[in-house]
Parts: C-alpha cells; structure tokens; sequence
C-alpha cells in the first residue's frame, strides 16, 4: 500500500492511498466465502460455490464494492498510522479509481492538530485573588449551618425577605389558561429568586389567605418567552428561627462538644474551599496566558460539529422545539444570532484549549498510567453516581468513550506541567508556592514509582486494560 499526504490548510490534509489487489486476497476470499454461503445455484452445495458462478449470478462489481467497503477503515487508519498524521474528527473518504485485478485508490480529508509554536514555560506569569480564610468566612459556614436546623414557625403577619411560604400560582396568556404554569402547595422561600421573575416583589406585605396577581415572562414550556397574567394566592407564611450558637447546638449540628471546635472544623472546611477554588482559578488564568500567548488555528469542521451538539442539546431539552428555544432566548434579552455567536465562541475555545494542551503533553511526553487513569474514571463515575465498572462498560459502549477520559487526563496532567513552571502572583505581588495545590515533581517521581511497586488488584487490572486500549485508540 502507497499514501501521499497533501497539506490542504493548517488544520487539514488529503490522503492519498492506492492499494494493490494482491494485498487484498484474504478479503476476496473472506467476501466469496460469505456470498458462497448465500448465493444457490443448482448443482453447488452451500458454502462450495466457485468465484465465478458468485461473479456471474450477483456480478462482480458487488463483489469488488463489497471488499472495498469492508477495507476502507482499515486501509485508512493504516495511512494515517504509517504517515504520522494526528487526524482529528471524521474524515471524508472517496473512491477515485477501481482497477480491477490491478488496485484501487482512494482519497480521504480529514482535519488535523496543527503545528502549534509553544512559549517557554518559565516565562509564563499570572495574577490571582489572594487566598485567605477570614472570620467572617468561618460565621458564614456557621450561620448556613444554623439555617439547616432553624425551625419554622407559623406567623400571622405579611410577608418578608426570608420567610417561608406556600403558595397557588395559575397563569394565563390571551386569557387562555397554562396547564404547565399551574401549581398547588409550592413551598417557596421569599427573595430566594428561584421562581417566577417578579414573584417576590408581588408577594411582599401579603398575609396568609390573601391573592394578588402580577405580569411576567414565561421561560419554559410551550408558551416560553410569552407575557402571562400570574394569579398567586398565599396558603400559609412561617419564620424560620433559627438556634443559638452554644455547646449544644455544636453537638447537635456536628461531631463536636464545643463551638471552638466547630469553628477549627469549619475555618479547616473553609480553608479547604478556598484552596480548591484558589486552584481553579490559576487552571483558568494559566490557560488564558497560553492561548493569549500563542496562535493556534481551528478545524472549521471540529467547531461546527461542537457547535451543532450544543444546538441539538439545547433543544433537545424543549422538546426538540427551535420556536421555543427563540422564546426563551428573546425573554432573556438575548437574539439567536447572540446565541449561534456565542456559542461558535465557546466551542473554539474548547477546541484550541484541547489543541493547546495536547502539543504540550506530546512536548514534555506526558504519560497516563494505570492508577492515574482509574482515579479519574473513578472520579468522573462519582460525578454521575455509577459505579466504576458500570460507568467504564458505559465508556466501552461509546465511541472514543474511553479515549477521551484518557485524553482529558492527559490534558490535565500536561496543564500542571506548565502551572509548576510559571510564575504565579497574589494581588500583592507575592509568589504563590502552586505545589501546595499540585504537587511538586519530585512528589510526582516517588507516586509513580509507588505505582509501579503496587501489586495488581481486581480494579488495577482492569484500569490496565483500559489504559492500553485507551492509549491504542489515542494513537
């Protein structure tokens, strides 16, 4: 087998294949043995009828479009193998010649990760909010804490910011009831904002008992995007009080005997917090400084396909309804042309985000073992509350499904490569010790080699298997 490959822009080749026939001689055999098996013909057992009576009774050309058919994705991944292309997405693959006994040839597009020039990684320099637990932190968590074993108590007086109602809403629009805009016995928290836009407002100095009604925008169902008249009527309204911070509440709301341990426990917790979001925060203004850093085109049709997902789950949650989707959208403020740009927007950054860390993990050679692969599949399994071997035979069922676990913990591994290396700042000015948050490398060194020494679970065997298959379809 002979393939050329053509650079047609950055992000996209034409390969060029031809293909002998001699090479193809176990998939003629295959291909006539199965038609032999169908094909009946007076004097022939089953399965012992020759090429040539297959040839004459279903014709040839089925024959040879039946081989090639059967051959093209191999044929394909094996160009793309032997070439060295890193092939993105779906490619196009045509057929242009057909010699019959001779070869045939064929040509695919596809896209590809472009060449991608990266900065130094010691020059790369990001500030971030500072990162403190203060006081007022710690009787936050305390006051939610207070919140979550507060009691309610019925109060004969007009509503307020906090309290705690039940309420019967209906709505009309043109005069015409909503069946979907009707609801009895709604339990609501008041200034929440988790109902109706301007349900708050008309529900405030309202007593037990007492309706009124008020005008909104729907932003769901059929008539999403539509003004409605709101009829609410108030069932009942209750205060919540809430328990005095003492001894007693810190053993009835937590493990402790006494507030100060309650509140070493929860300044831990908030610290904890800040940590994580701390982390977030350096991800996303260290990627920022690499994408500002370099220029890295996009696969037009990568975005477009990206694009396309989001559309189709978006309506695919309003009932595959584009109408309803353009409601929404114009009740929020926002046209459909905002909404195709932004999300156009978003898909290219995802992409040259996945681009980017993609050429930094095939520049520093970052690997994925076993154990890292597990956690994360154990990881992403917790997100979707599936057990691992449940959420990992999900993967296997999917098409790249473990693939892209793989992947996307390569990414992450190769963003904290970069993150170890740059500078990263406070407002102040001061320089922030990232290796409190991901580790350092010598601390890396020894995990990996503790891997290594690990003997083999049920669980490790089969995160082992995952990886090779993982890494066999990454190539």
């Amino acid at each position: 087998m002979k393939s050329t490959v053509e650079q047609l822009s950055p992000t996209r080749v034409r390969i060029s294949v031809e293909v002998p026939f001699e090479e193809l001689k176990a998939d003629f055999d295959r291909a006539y043995k199965a038609l032999a098996q169908q094909v009946r013909v007076p004097g022939f057992r089953p399965g012992k009828v020759p090429a040539r009576i297959i040839d004459a009774r279903v014709g040839r050309g089925a024959v040879l479009e039946q081989v090639i058919n059967e051959t093209l994705p191999g044929r394909y991944s094996e160009a793309v193998s032997s070439s060295d292309v890193k092939a993105i997405g779906q490619p196009e693959i045509e057929v242009t010649k057909i010699e019959d006994g001779d070869h045939f040839a064929f040509t695919a597009e596809v896209d590809v990760r472009p060449d991608i020039a990266l900065p130094d990684f010691d020059s790369i320099e990001v500030e971030v909010e500072k990162s403190e637990v203060t006081d007022a932190d710690v009787e936050e968590q305390l006051e939610e804490l207070r919140k979550r074993f507060g009691t309610l108590t019925p109060v004969e007086r007009g509503i307020e910011n906090g309290d705690f109602v039940t309420l019967d809403l209906s709505a009309t629009v043109n005069g015409e009831e909503v069946d979907d805009a009707t609801a009895s016995g709604l339990s609501h928290e008041v200034g929440s904002g988790q109902l109706i836009e301007g349900l708050d407002e008309a529900i405030l100095g309202l007593s037990a008992g007492e309706q009124t009604e008020f005008t909104t925008k729907l932003l769901a169902g059929d008539h999403a995007g539509e003004e409605a008249l709101v009829s609410v009527t108030v069932g009942t309204v209750k205060t919540r009080e809430l328990p005095e911070v003492d001894d007693d509440f810190a053993s009835l709301a937590s493990e402790f005997d006494t507030v100060e341990e309650l509140r070493e426990d929860l300044r831990q917790k908030a610290e904890q917090s800040k940590k994580s979001q701390l982390g977030n925060d350096i991800r996303d203004k260290v990627i920022e400084a690499l994408l500002d850093a370099v220029d890295i085109p996009v696969p037009e049709n990568v975005v477009q396909s990206q694009v396309d997902e989001q559309l189709h789950n978006a309506v695919h949650a309003l009932d595959h309804d584009e109408e309803t989707l353009n409601r929404l959208l114009e009740a929020q403020g926002k046209t459909r042309e905002e909404f195709d740009s932004d999300s156009r927007e978003a898909a290219e950054k995802v992409i040259r985000t996945q681009l980017l860390l993609d050429a930094i993990a095939d520049s520093t050679e970052v690997s994925v073992g076993q154990q890292e692969l597990f956690e994360r599949i154990f990881f992403e399994a917790q997100r979707y509350g599936m057990e691992p071997q449940q959420f990992i035979q999900e993967l296997q069922k999917q098409p790249n499904g473990i693939a892209s676990i793989f992947a996307d913990a390569r990414r992450t591994k190769s963003l904290v490569e970069v993150i170890r290396k740059a500078t990263v700042k406070d407002a102040d000015g001061n320089v922030i010790d990232t290796s409190d948050i991901f580790g350092s490398e010598d601390a890396e060194e020894v995990a990996e080699s503790a891997e290594g020494a690990v003997e083999d679970t049920a669980s490790d065997d089969d995160a082992e298997a995952t990886a090779e298959e993982a890494e066999a379809a990454e190539k």
